[in-house]
């Protein structure tokens, strides 16, 4: 009985440590179908504020600078969600982004394995088990070490099987 035991243990594990996986994945994909809107609205914002000039120009009138200002705010905004995005992915991949190049890094580089550049300290470390997260080349390891254990443990019981027979 306690090899069923280890065993659906070790099958829960693969389909927890799997379904997280499948969970980021799709977070990604959402967050990127989000930023490619974004960058959609930047495009329609860039053509409105081209026309716009155009128009005045045209029509020998002078620019609006409120109507401009406000175009161009919609724009940051619109950049900075990017921006947050993007972040929400490397966190999710559990990387960050080089301050020098900005190659995208794993999180625990002390350098930059593109350009060299000393990277700062992680002051809250998101893979400590404090936080109740576990760093997933941990949870691959752990695995394989039940896998063996299992292995070990299938291997006897047929041992015994054959001295018996």
């Amino acid at each position: 009985m306690e090899i069923f035991e280890k065993i659906g243990d070790a099958a829960s594990k693969t389909y927890k440590f799997t379904a997280e996986k499948t969970s980021k994945i799709a977070k990604e994909t959402k967050i990127k179908m989000e930023i490619n809107e974004h960058k959609g609205d930047i495009k329609d914002l860039y053509l409105e504020i081209g026309e716009s000039i155009y128009q005045k120009f045209v029509k020998d009138e002078e620019l609006d600078m409120k109507y401009l200002q406000d175009k161009c705010k919609e724009i940051q905004e619109l950049s900075d969600k990017i921006v947050a995005c993007k972040d929400e992915i490397l966190t999710l991949k559990e990387k960050r982004q080089c301050k020098n190049c900005y190659e995208e890094i794993e999180i625990s580089a002390k350098y930059c394995p593109n350009c060299g550049y000393e990277q700062e300290p992680i002051k809250n470390d998101e893979t400590s088990e404090e936080d109740g997260k576990v760093n997933p080349k941990d949870i691959d390891s752990k695995d394989n070490n039940q896998v063996e254990e299992l292995e070990k443990v299938e291997t006897a019981e047929e041992d015994n099987n054959d001295e018996e027979n």
